[in-house]
């Protein structure tokens, strides 16, 4: 490869894993901490935190169609939309909207879209409210109970699939010890040298083994399980989480730096 391209592509991922590794808000009752790593020099895989004026967190994950630089670029144009729409909806609905709104003719001109989950976290009231545009629903563990229970369904097409959407909500209350896992498609589809699929259940399983531990570390031990499973065979699609986690005293979080592979 020509060294002036190489270096454009290093320099692309630098300011990507700047951006994605940016400041994460801190909160009294809980955390949250985040990770990407990317199958490919960069990725189209995306995930955000912006804390509210009002005291709640706004929380984003997103899966862009495509690998490599074509889809990093949409990912930045996804961020700008969100971090816009952020400052000036209401809620996680009205957020997905503004940014379909803004996005959705640049996404039909390069025939792509873009997953996304948002939510907000309000650590006062401990209800965490979302709306969904195409993407897994989060895994949620209820910490006393050390079981798997089941986010309420709420549909929403992708982003940059039809215009003019308007994304509902729901709400749910959520519990001291509970953990709130957000993924992307990487670390389901995570595939071993006997080509099977890392897959929900095992995800699952290893979050409920880990339940007790802090977010960081529940976040490793999500990425020793997959790196167990794959034994070093080159992930195929961008590995993506973001974690909440409840806490009952509130309690000074330091920042979390997500660990990397």
């Amino acid at each position: 490869m020509d060294k002036s391209l190489q270096r454009e592509i290093n320099l692309a991922r630098n300011i990507q894993t700047s951006l994605l590794n940016g400041k994460v808000p801190t909160f009294q009752g809980g955390e949250v901490s985040g990770n990407s790593i990317p199958a490919r020099l960069i990725g189209g895989d995306y995930y955000d935190f912006y804390p509210l004026i009002n005291g709640k967190i706004r929380i984003v994950i997103g899966d862009v169609m495509g690998k490599g630089i074509p889809a990093a670029m949409l990912m930045i144009l996804t961020r700008g939309a969100f971090r816009s729409a952020a400052e000036s909806t209401q809620g996680p609905g009205e957020t997905l909207t503004a940014i379909n709104k803004a996005i959705y003719q640049d996404l039909r001109i390069l025939k792509s879209f873009v997953t996304l989950f948002c939510a907000d976290w309000d650590p006062n009231t401990r209800i965490f409210t979302y709306a969904n545009a195409g993407h897994h629903l989060p895994l949620w563990i209820k910490g006393e109970k050390n079981e798997m229970e089941t986010l309420p369904k709420v549909k929403g097409i992708m982003v940059g699939g039809l215009p003019n959407q308007v994304y509902k909500e729901e709400s749910v209350q959520l519990d001291k010890q509970d953990t709130v896992f957000f993924y992307t498609d990487g670390i389901i589809e995570a595939q071993n040298k006997g080509k099977e699929y890392y897959q929900l259940e095992r995800l699952t399983q290893t979050l409920l083994e880990c339940q007790d531990k802090a977010a960081g570390e529940i976040e490793q031990c999500v990425m020793d399980s997959i790196q167990q499973f794959t034994e070093g065979i080159p992930q195929k699609d961008d590995i993506t989480m973001v974690l909440l986690k409840v806490y009952e005293q509130k309690t000074d979080i330091t920042s979390f730096t997500s660990p990397i592979l």
